[in-house]
């Protein structure tokens, strides 16, 4: 069967260790107009659409690990959390040493900043806004996600506080320094699975490039997974294939074939 859907991760998957595209992936886009192009990432849309501006309105944005869903600058798909949620969340994080909560909304991300993390937050959140209270300030915006930026990469240890958050919530490991609580159904595979159904794509007709443990339930959605060979280990149990590291070009390696 034909490849209708291709899903992309971008820090470990498409983007070396130096955040760079491979040179002849717009081109492959351009080249491949019946193929539908996701970009599915933790990452703000703001930031991530700095990377495709030559091919833009010809991707779709899966953003916030699922949260959003934006095609041609418009919201396609949103997962809102609850505000009583929200205030639960950060209850929790206030009291764990070492991190600092980002709130991921539509119109910005909001977040306490401190000088010696700021840039490795702003790397991923372009809208990003000071905020001297967060649980104010997510009243003025619709919140999809809360990021966790764990301090000298000591997330997985921190997962620990949230594997038992329960109720509508879940929290994924989503880098070494990065832990996401979202909405249960909030995630990359929900929302390639509503893009699936908006243009009648299979599962079968779908493939995903991932590298960490946000992208199982995009796994899930597209039976022609691939996991990096610098990927996590628990991903690569879940996956159907290993690509060649996001340094060696791995991702291209297989697309060139399609």
């Amino acid at each position: 069967m034909s490849i209708r859907l291709v899903a992309l991760d971008m820090d470990g998957t498409l983007l070396d260790s130096n955040k760079k595209q491979p040179p002849d992936f717009i081109n492959w886009v351009k080249n491949h107009p019946n193929i539908k192009t996701v970009i599915a990432s933790g990452r703000q849309y703001y930031t991530i659409i700095e990377d495709f501006m030559a091919i833009k309105d010809k991707l779709v944005f899966v953003a916030e690990n699922g949260g959003l869903v934006f095609q041609n600058g418009e919201i396609i798909y949103k997962n809102e959390m609850s505000k009583e949620d929200i205030y639960k969340c950060l209850q929790i994080i206030d009291k764990i040493h070492g991190t600092i909560p980002v709130a991921c909304g539509i119109k910005s991300a909001y977040t306490i900043t401190e000088a010696d993390t700021r840039q490795e937050i702003k790397m991923y959140y372009d809208h990003l806004l000071p905020s001297q209270n967060l649980y104010q300030d997510i009243l003025k915006d619709t919140i999809v996600k809360l990021a966790v930026f764990v301090d000298r990469a000591m997330a997985e240890y921190t997962m620990k506080y949230f594997t038992d958050i329960g109720g509508n919530l879940e929290a994924v490991l989503s880098g070494d320094s990065w832990i996401d609580i979202a909405c249960k159904t909030a995630n990359k595979g929900n929302a390639v699975a509503a893009i699936q159904h908006k243009y009648g794509i299979s599962q079968q007709e779908s493939m995903a490039f991932g590298d960490y443990l946000n992208d199982v339930s995009l796994f899930k959605v597209c039976k022609e997974s691939y996991c990096m060979k610098n990927g996590h280990p628990n991903l690569k149990k879940q996956a159907k294939y290993i690509a060649d590291t996001n340094d060696n070009d791995g991702v291209m390696k297989v697309l060139r074939q399609l």
